[in-house]
């Protein structure tokens, strides 16, 4: 089975590469560093890495406090930390810096596996959260590196996919040393697509170690302070396509209630900034954009944050916060990270990608879930108006975040043995 997959990943290599030079289009970064996809290298890397792969942003942001960890307790080992978008890549570089080394994930094919491998000589391979890839894995393998698929998780979706093709994913799990998952239903799931019990287990959820550093909350604080003086701040976060149209439909009928409100809209992709921009301005709405480094006024209606790196710093400097990604079928984005700031948190019915966190933090009474725009325009109002239930909310959060703390020790203890 394996055969056929490289040999259909190798015929779509020329439309891959053609995808990307499209992507390019909207966002330049897609065309840059391709070679590295090929497993072309400019110069000669340090070997015997500690390697993790993170997707993007949000796999990347849980990796980084397993990483320090890592390198504080083993600081003459290299890291190597590779990403799949350029998203990913920004923040990588912006977080680590020089302390890491950085490349985009090889395609998975065996030749450019083998020119990665090679270059890099990992002693250990860490993949965040659920990517398999068959002939990377086996390669792995094949090399005697310790393999581990760590802060794992599989919805009952990605569970039914991955189990029509047990012929390629059932090989592909068994070159995994060990695969530690967020929950006991993610155990499952593996378990069901072809792991061996004896390599799962529950160790929690990184994203719960979230690091929220107190000049970021000065950051925000100040932000609101000085730019968005006397306004009352609704950040809607990491959002797609489909739901700005929402929340800018919502916005003269909350104003009416909430004279002083002022939309923040962080969209999840930075090619999607100015057509956020242009949707705004075509319902002849005031828009500010962060990068224009200027305060907002009374007649402004939104403010753009199109920026990358400051949303835990945006999330400060907001009254609410709504997390995107879950008013259409994405499935939902990290709602930790504004609960541990003490920002009330808000989500739509699509949250399939993080569906225990929610049912958890729904049941803590930590957050609202809102099930369509008449839900969110109530609870918003509520908000407003209630100092009690958001005070309840912001205290219910915290305590939700900090009570599920742990996971990156006992990942750190985990990977050791293999160090």
């Amino acid at each position: 089975m394996r055969r056929i997959y490289t040999w259909l990943f190798y015929v779509a290599v020329p439309m891959v590469l053609l995808r990307l030079y499209w992507r390019g289009i909207k966002a330049p970064e897609y065309r840059l560093r391709w070679r590295e996809r090929l497993g072309f290298y400019i110069v000669k890397s340090r070997q015997d890495v500690i390697w993790f792969h993170a997707v993007s942003v949000g796999e990347a942001e849980a990796a980084f406090p397993l990483i320090r960890l890592l390198r504080t307790r083993y600081p003459e080992m290299p890291v190597l930390v590779t990403t799949t978008t350029p998203t990913g890549s920004a923040r990588v570089r912006a977080v680590l810096a020089d302390q890491v080394e950085h490349v985009y994930l090889p395609y998975d094919l065996p030749v450019v596996v083998e020119r990665f491998l090679e270059q890099f000589r990992p002693r250990l391979a860490v993949i965040m959260e659920k990517e398999i890839w068959p002939n990377l894995f086996a390669a792995c393998a094949a090399r005697a590196i310790p393999l581990f698929v760590i802060n794992a998780r599989l919805s009952a979706r990605s569970a039914r996919s991955y189990r029509k093709i047990p012929a390629l994913v059932k090989p592909a799990l068994a070159c995994v040393k060990s695969i530690a998952v967020q929950t006991e239903e993610d155990r499952l799931r593996f378990i069901e697509i072809g792991a061996a019990p004896a390599q799962v287990q529950v160790l929690g959820n990184v994203k719960f170690d979230v690091t929220i550093d107190e000049a970021t909350i000065v950051e925000g604080r100040k932000l609101k302070q000085q730019w968005f003086k006397g306004r009352w701040v609704w950040i809607v976060a990491s959002t797609h396509q489909g739901e700005e149209e929402v929340f800018l439909a919502l916005y003269p009928l909350l104003k009416a209630g909430i004279p002083d409100l002022l939309l923040l809209i962080v969209p999840r992709h930075p090619e999607r900034f100015q057509t956020v921009k242009k949707l705004c301005e075509q319902r002849g709405l005031a828009v500010v954009m962060r990068s224009e480094q200027r305060a907002c006024t009374e007649q402004t209606d939104v403010y753009i944050g199109d920026s990358m790196g400051e949303l835990k710093m945006l999330y400060a400097a907001a009254d609410i916060a709504f997390v995107g990604g879950s008013l259409v079928a994405v499935g939902g984005h990290n709602v930790l990270e504004p609960a541990a700031i003490g920002v009330p948190v808000l989500f739509g019915p699509q949250m399939f990608n993080f569906q225990e966190i929610a049912e958890h933090i729904l049941a803590a009474d930590a957050a609202v879930q809102c099930a369509d725009p008449q839900a969110l325009q109530e609870v918003v109002l509520r908000l407003y108006r209630d100092e009690v239930f958001r005070t309840r909310l912001i205290g219910n959060g915290k305590f939700f975040v900090n009570s599920n703390q742990g996971a990156t020790a006992r990942l750190v203890a985990l990977l050791s043995e293999s160090l």
